[in-house]
């Protein structure tokens, strides 16, 4: 176990059996009003892990931000084991804009670990590393599908850890899915410090979706219980479904795709998961659909929900079992 008493951070030290707000500077807008990474720390009686929970790194992905802020209403300093480090809006500027990027159009998950000296990205990737990463044992960042998709619930994370593994496990999602790391994202650069990290993906961008927030709240505070941060709770452990494999079906030609399937649901291999129309005018045209099917069973973890496509986009989101 790490001790958490006092724990220190952005040169603040925040005494044991404390909650804290810390607000770290980044940059600031056109007419220099700030932007800062808003950060909010429990800090518990005893030693124990140090568990950083993030959100809105991608600025239109909104659950997450309602996740922490249950979270933060459950745990309190008390009863609590190690350090609960929580940063419910990483990318400010794209939660103004309502967008995934920031100004410099960088998308923040590609540009860790960043660079004091780089774009906006990389500066605000280079303090969130050095402030906030760098203090935690533990990670899970919070995500849902990007613009016009919509994602099941579900954990990504490298399962042939073992550690990893344990924690996936633990947050009970409905899949977890090996997830090979990404150049540039939070996950790997957490991952090249040896720290344990989970991304939770559900629901849609610029949507509140209650179901994935319960879900993403009862996810964190499982992992909470199994690193023995917070006593553990009454309620039967639920073990999730395991893919090390899921493939996107994509649109063979442009058109307008009607789909067959629904997020959860468990398809057989080659079982239609939905139709390009080619043209809306069937009645005066021949061959006007492609059927699509599904490469292997498993689940639909992902959507799109614009039935407006063209050739190579992705339709649906296929987790093997």
């Amino acid at each position: 176990m790490v001790p958490a008493n006092p724990f220190e951070i952005a040169g603040r030290i925040i005494p044991p059996g404390k909650r804290e707000r810390i607000l770290i500077p980044v940059a600031s807008l056109y007419i220099q009003a700030p932007i800062e990474l808003v950060v909010i720390i429990v800090n518990g009686e005893k030693p124990g892990p140090r568990l950083l929970v993030s959100a809105a790194i991608h600025g239109d992905e909104i659950n997450g931000i309602f996740i922490i802020r249950e979270i933060l209403q459950k745990v309190e300093p008390a009863q609590l084991r190690g350090t609960l480090i929580t940063v419910p809006v990483v990318n400010g500027f794209g939660v103004i804009h309502q967008s995934r990027y920031l100004p410099d159009r960088r998308d923040l998950n590609r540009s860790f670990p960043g660079s004091s000296k780089g774009s906006l990205a990389a500066c605000l990737a280079h303090i969130f590393m050095k402030e906030i990463v760098h203090k935690a044992t533990h990670l899970i960042d919070l995500h849902t599908a990007a613009i016009h998709r919509n994602n099941y619930p579900q954990i990504r994370a490298n399962l042939e850890d073992a550690k990893t593994h344990r924690l996936a496990n633990a947050f009970g999602a409905p899949i977890m899915i090996h997830a090979n790391l990404r150049d540039g994202s939070l996950r790997q650069a957490a991952n090249l410090m040896g720290i344990p990290s989970l991304l939770y993906e559900a629901g849609e961008a610029l949507r509140y979706n209650r179901d994935c927030i319960e879900i993403g709240t009862k996810g964190v505070l499982n992992v909470m219980q199994s690193l023995h941060m917070i006593p553990p709770s009454a309620h039967p452990h639920t073990h999730p479904k395991e893919s090390f494999k899921s493939k996107w079906i994509r649109a063979t030609k442009s058109g307008f795709f009607v789909s067959e399937v629904k997020l959860g649901e468990i398809v057989k291999k080659d079982q239609r998961i939905g139709t390009i129309l080619l043209r809306l005018h069937h009645e005066f045209f021949q061959e006007t659909e492609i059927e699509l099917h599904s490469p292997h069973r498993g689940m639909v973890i992902g959507l799109t929900q614009n039935p407006l496509v063209y050739k190579g986009d992705a339709l649906a989101h296929i987790a093997k079992l």
